[in-house]
């Protein structure tokens, strides 16, 4: 079943609402995919870096968007997740997360 929501793209993993949730690794081809078929996207990157990348990897326009964001029933999220955590209180660079490594997951809610 095709969600009617915006797939969310995210900088971390973040449970947003009380309910049950699946997360997967996934690969950049099947990013990609996602991306392709979701009904539009919604962007909660709050880093200008990471947008940046996120877009490149994907070959769409990820925007910087420090937003509070929800993830609704049904709803599908992309995460972009650094492989390592960086130090407290620092922004990094493209050069430092594309060093930490990173990987995509998939975040569903199911209720």
């Amino acid at each position: 079943m095709k969600s009617r929501y915006p797939l969310a793209i995210l900088n971390g993993a973040i449970i947003t609402a009380d309910g049950e949730y699946s997360c997967q690794t996934i690969s950049l081809a099947e990013a990609k995919k996602l991306v392709q078929s979701a009904p539009g996207i919604i962007s909660a990157v709050g880093h200008q870096a990471t947008a940046e990348i996120i877009s490149d990897l994907l070959g769409i326009k990820v925007d910087f968007n420090r937003i509070n964001f929800h993830q609704n029933t049904g709803q599908q999220a992309l995460v972009f997740k650094l492989n390592s955590r960086p130090p407290e209180g620092i922004i990094l660079s493209r050069d430092e997360i594309e060093a930490f490594g990173f990987q995509f997951q998939l975040l569903s809610r199911h209720t």
